[in-house]
């Protein structure tokens, strides 16, 4: 069963939108998907349980879990991907990387919906460090398919690349501990 996906922002949207958000989804496994019904594109998001919570103007994405008969969906807030009311300068950077934010979006709120449902073993604690790898990893592999040439030509030079930033880590950690501890 394909996903629905609802229009309902007002703003002219980057070109083949929703084709890059079908093409996001047939790139997660078909089990990590299954029940959720719709994707609903809005401005941003207005849901009297985030009122006390979190500052809904700033929140890009939120997961709808079952309710009695209405399955799953997803709730994208366009209206934070892509500020309006800012300088030019500001708005120019959110425009570029349009799609690969809606896509890590995506994947954290599939990956919610994955964990929640099928994955019961979490504990609540346990459920932010999971999603965020879950959603690391799909986005490597959705970014392996998409880059197909850029992938295969620094594939192998990734495990030098790694250990480089495993490094660089470890030297900041140090340097951060070092200037902490001086204070």
């Amino acid at each position: 069963m394909a996903i629905k996906i609802e229009n309902q922002c007002e703003r002219k949207l980057p070109k083949d939108t929703t084709s890059h958000i079908e093409g996001a989804f047939e790139s997660l496994p078909r089990e990590h998907t299954r029940g959720i019904e719709r994707i609903r594109l809005v401005e941003f998001i207005s849901d009297p349980r985030l009122k006390n919570t979190f500052q809904a103007s700033e929140l890009p994405g939120l997961y709808h879990p079952r309710q009695g008969p209405k399955g799953p969906w997803l709730e994208v807030a366009v209206g934070v991907l892509l500020p309006e009311n800012k300088p030019l300068h500001k708005r120019i950077v959110p425009r570029i990387s349009f799609k690969g934010n809606l896509t890590a979006i995506l994947f954290s709120l599939v990956g919610q919906h994955y964990h929640l449902t099928l994955r019961h073993s979490l504990k609540k604690t346990q459920l932010e460090p999971a999603v965020r790898a879950y959603t690391e990893k799909q986005l490597k592999v959705w970014n392996e398919k998409k880059h197909t040439f850029r992938a295969r030509l620094f594939k192998p030079l990734q495990p030098t690349l790694e250990r480089w930033a495993k490094g660089l880590q470890k030297r900041a950690a140090a340097e951060k501990k070092k200037t902490v501890a001086s204070k």
